[in-house]
């Protein structure tokens, strides 16, 4: 009985190229059409619709294909959640070139202790980041985040929403900035005169 291949990538920000990933799926033997992703979405967040519609993909003695574990779970009782729903529908999960078994008891073993190691790196990624910025804000070099706009740009932002003509996407896509950082500017900017015109 032949099997398929199915793969799936992720990348924690909408900046990450997912290009890599697809590359080492594709010289995996994934097929292109059969490769699902995520963009933007971070491990601890289960919401990936990407990663359900790969889980929705797989049959029966098929493989779920991913680079890496930290690409599909950072938690252990999420990869082992996966890991059972994967097992229960007979299906084998790649991870790089190994290939692991999790219906079987030492692919299930090494499967969990893959993923004990994926989340004790993400713990420790986190530790050490807040570590740094405590070193940082104690040496005064860490004063929160610049503006991405200049005081004019925001003025001229908060200037533009006031006359009506530009919704928060449009202003959102003219200043290359994201809806939030619109929102926040317009929240720092008092209303401009143009109201009152």
């Amino acid at each position: 009985m032949t099997h398929t291949l199915i793969g799936y990538a992720r990348c924690s920000t909408d900046k990450q190229d997912l290009a890599a990933q697809q590359d080492a799926l594709l010289k995996l033997g994934v097929a292109a059409d059969r490769i699902y992703t995520d963009k933007g979405f971070t491990g601890t967040n289960r919401n990936r619709p990407g990663l359900d519609q790969a889980l929705a993909a797989v049959r029966n003695g098929d493989m779920l294909v991913v680079p890496k574990l930290d690409r599909l779970a950072r938690s252990v009782p999420d990869a082992r959640a996966i890991g059972d729903s994967l097992a229960a529908r007979g299906v084998k999960l790649q991870l790089g070139a190994s290939v692991h078994d999790p219906s079987d008891p030492m692919g299930k073993l090494f499967f969990n202790i893959l993923a004990t190691f994926a989340e004790f790196e993400a713990d420790l990624i986190k530790l050490r980041t807040r570590e740094g910025m405590a070193v940082a804000r104690a040496k005064g070099k860490l004063r929160g985040k610049k503006p991405k706009l200049s005081d004019r740009q925001q003025k001229e932002l908060r200037r533009m929403y006031d006359t009506g003509d530009y919704s928060i996407s449009d202003l959102a896509d003219l200043f290359s900035i994201s809806r939030p950082t619109v929102y926040r500017t317009l929240r720092r900017q008092p209303v401009t005169s143009v109201m009152a015109a």
